[in-house]
């Protein structure tokens, strides 16, 4: 369930934002810009500056699109503000990422569970004029879409722990590529600096067996060698590797376990 409702697109793409929306995006930017110049990897800071995202105004989606389509032929297209497993997959399948069209309250500036249009814009757009990470997260739709339920459920963690909340090592420095991460002024800190996280080597079966919460600070991030080992994990039998991590089943979960719904 959600609050919020995706603003309407007109027939060129563009979205009439209010000043309030301005404001807030501007907000959000200048707040999140500091914190990632030192901390985002050099892939997503050679998207952003490839994007060159307004500051005083929200972007509207043909002038992303015109970036990305130049450099990894992909594209961004709204959606509601929540869509299904079917159309999420469907879209990342077809090279389109879906964007919903609102963004968070003041109420909610801090933390929101649903990804909004800074999320998706700011947090994801970056990467995606890397061609390597264009690639895992195609070959991923792809894998996705034809998958069956479960197989999707243990999927969801490989998105999660890479696309979402992954960290890379840079000549012997930890960075972090997770457009979760990328978004969240506490998160961009905490998953760097704090003592209590987790930060393990990447490695696939436990990635695909780590339960995660969807609201809380990650207790466990996975650490890439470079960017380019998103491109060979996409060469894998991501299939074959899930179908293990079935057999053998989740490990114990790094938090307190509230409902169903936060343990995936």
């Amino acid at each position: 369930m959600t609050k919020y409702v995706s603003n309407p697109v007109d027939e060129n793409g563009y979205v009439d934002w209010s000043d309030n929306e301005h404001q807030i995006w501007r907000d959000l930017v200048m707040r999140q810009l500091e914190l990632v110049k030192a901390r985002a990897c050099k892939e997503y800071l050679a998207g952003l500056e490839m994007l060159d995202l307004p500051l005083d105004r929200v972007p509207q989606l043909p002038d992303i699109n015109r970036v990305l389509s130049r450099e990894t032929g992909w594209k961004v297209v709204p959606v509601p503000a929540l869509i299904s497993f079917d159309r999420f997959f469907e879209l990342l399948a077809n090279k389109c990422f879906p964007v919903a069209t609102f963004l968070r309250s003041r109420d909610e500036f801090d933390y929101l569970q649903e990804p909004d249009f800074f999320h998706e814009i700011f947090g994801h757009c970056a990467m995606l004029t890397n061609p390597q990470f264009a690639h895992f997260t195609h070959t991923y739709g792809k894998l996705g879409y034809e998958s069956d339920p479960k197989r999707r459920s243990y999927l969801a963690r490989l998105y999660w722990f890479t696309v979402e909340f992954g960290l890379v090592k840079e000549a012997q420095q930890l960075k972090i590529y997770g457009g979760g991460i990328l978004s969240s002024p506490g998160e961009t800190i905490y998953a760097l600096d704090d003592i209590d996280a987790r930060r393990n080597h990447f490695d696939i079966e436990q990635v695909l067996r780590t339960p995660y919460r969807i609201d809380i600070m990650q207790p466990i991030y996975f650490v890439l060698s470079d960017i380019e080992q998103l491109y060979q994990l996409s060469q894998l039998d991501l299939i074959a590797c899930v179908d293990h991590a079935m057999e053998v089943g989740l490990l114990p979960p790094l938090f307190e376990v509230k409902d169903n719904q936060y343990a995936k």
